[in-house]
Formats: structure tokens, sequence, C-alpha cells
């Protein structure tokens, strides 16, 4: 007999959802910082910042060559920390103006850098110049719901080179059904299965490989592999596992 979703679970799984996409998964210095504006508007979140990287740029090397992260994090990730600060100060415009003809655009840039910015947290906080082994945790919860770690190396390395075009590869924990996904990610505004929380994400835009890599998309996620904070995905997993359980 399936398993009922009662109120309950959704509440939970949604709160957890957040805590872990938006504040504790990525870490204090990378949270929104709490500068609430005057008015009608303080109801929004303040503005949030650009984590400093957790390790110097050339780090990854080999796997992920210096200029690259430099780019990466200090262009790329800057755009999205200021478009959704901007889409913020918009929307809080919109608001203190009750003028509205642009709520759809600005809505939209809300969604696409807002889960630019968390998304590219989450993506440097999971690797690390050590790599590492995948703790007793992780390695039971992917025996659960893959089969082992190998067979999960397997399927992700595959469904992460096959994103089309641009998008993310994300293992994250789905609370209802309790098991680990891999999901794609190709539109990172448009969430693939809403309530899952993610644990690992590997970022397949151009951008992130393609000085060293060019169109060898295939090579980057395999160097990729090598580099996984299993320490930090074991991190998360276990503040899953405190506050909703497993199935």
């Amino acid at each position: 007999m399936g398993h009922e979703v009662t109120r309950r679970d959704m509440i939970k799984a949604i709160g957890i959802a957040a805590i872990t996409m938006g504040l504790s998964g990525i870490g204090e210095s990378q949270t929104l910082g709490a500068k609430p504006t005057e008015g009608k508007a303080s109801a929004q979140l303040g503005e949030c910042r650009l984590p400093p990287l957790p390790y110097t740029y050339d780090a990854l090397e080999p796997s992920i060559d210096k200029e690259t992260v430099a780019i990466h994090h200090d262009k790329h990730h800057a755009g999205y920390v200021n478009g959704f600060n901007n889409a913020l100060k918009r929307l809080a415009e919109a608001r203190l103006s009750g003028d509205f003809g642009l709520i759809k655009h600005w809505s939209k840039e809300l969604a696409f850098h807002g889960s630019g910015h968390v998304l590219h947290s989450l993506y440097w906080a999971n690797m690390g110049p050590a790599g590492g082994e995948a703790g007793i945790e992780v390695k039971d919860a992917l025996e659960r719901s893959f089969g082992g770690l190998d067979q999960f190396n397997s399927q992700f390395v595959a469904a992460t080179v096959a994103v089309e075009a641009s998008g993310w590869g994300v293992l994250a924990y789905e609370p209802y059904m309790g098991y680990l996904i891999i999901q794609q990610i190709e539109k990172h505004q448009d969430l693939a299965l809403l309530g899952a929380i993610p644990l690992m994400v590997c970022d397949v835009w151009e951008h992130a490989y393609y000085i060293r890599y060019q169109n060898r998309r295939a090579d980057y996620v395999k160097a990729f592999m090598k580099i996984v904070n299993w320490k930090e995905v074991e991190r998360r997993l276990l503040m899953i596992k405190r506050i909703v359980g497993y199935r």
C-alpha cells in the first residue's frame, strides 16, 4: 500500500526545503543578509551577498582550472547575486507604487537569479581540493536508492552529461518517498521536482568548463566526480535526517 501524504508531511517537507535551499545548506556567510527596507517593502527579504569561495582559485586543479573558477565565481555567480538583488528592489518599488505592470518579468527575474545564486553556492560547497570518500550515511542512502556508489556514479554522470543545453545535474533527497533521486535541471528557475532537497549539484553551463574542456562535457563531469566534497554532502543529508527522518 502506498504512503499517504498528509498535510503535516507537506508542511514539514516544505519547511526543510526552505531551510536547506536558502539558508543552512549554503553556510552562514552566504545567507540573505537582513537589511529590511522601510515602509511596506519591509516584508521582502533583504539583499544577498556573493559568498567567498571556501578555497583558493587554484585549489580544484587539475579538475577545474584557476581561470575558470575565478571567472565563474567573480563574474557569473556575482551576476546572479546582482540580478536577484535588483529583482527584489524592483518588486519592492512595485509594492510601494502599486504599479504591477511588470510583475511577470520581475517575478521571473527573481526565480532565475535566486535559483542561480542558491545552486552556485551549493556547487562551490560540494567541491573540495581533497575530494574524499562517501561516509557511511551517504553510502547507505546511495545503496538504498541506487544499488550502491558505483551505480549512482554511473547514473549521475550519464544524466548530467545528457542535460540538454545548459543546466545542472542534481543529487537530491525526495522527502515524500524517502529516497535519493538524480535530477536534470535544464531551466533552473523551473524546479524539476517540487519539494526535493538538493544534496549535491554539478553545473554544466558551458562557462563552468569550456576553457579547459571545450565541448568535452563528459570529461568535465568525470573530473568533477573526483573532487566531490562528500563530507558536505553527508552533512546536508544528516541535517535532513534529523529534521524529517527517512521513510
